[in-house]
């Protein structure tokens, strides 16, 4: 499954199971101030919503609370682009996972330079997070 896309920030664990990937995953993110607030099972949601079956896909939604008291206070509204997503999937035996760049979905909103350095933290440190996974 291709999720390597421009808005998201995309990596290939080779012969990682699913569960794994979201261990460590998880792990990583920790390190990073992120904890996982949601999780949405999509495979299990459309097979009991519409009788699909599809590979294994999990979109975690992933949150730093510092960085999102400073977002928003800057931006009330910005709670509509919360918390940071990560999809995980599966392609073969490999794992795929992709964050979604607070850049990308940030830069959706009017300029605003306070919204724009928290983006630019809360990316470094996902980027940061992704490169520890192995």
């Amino acid at each position: 499954m291709n999720i390597d896309v421009p808005y998201g920030i995309t990596k290939r664990l080779n012969k990682v199971s699913l569960s794994e990937a979201r261990a460590r995953v998880t792990d990583a993110l920790k390190e990073e101030g992120f904890g996982i607030l949601t999780e949405i099972d999509v495979q299990a949601t459309l097979e009991k919503k519409l009788g699909l079956h599809i590979d294994p896909y999990l979109i975690l939604g992933a949150c730093n609370p510092q960085l999102a008291h400073r977002a928003l206070d800057a931006d009330p509204g910005i709670g509509l682009l919360l918390p940071c997503n990560v999809v995980l999937t599966a392609d073969g035996e490999d794992a795929v996972v992709s964050i979604a760049s607070p850049r990308a979905m940030f830069g959706a909103i009017v300029p605003n330079e306070k919204i724009a350095a928290i983006a630019d933290e809360a990316e470094t440190r996902l980027r940061r997070a992704l490169d520890q996974v192995t």
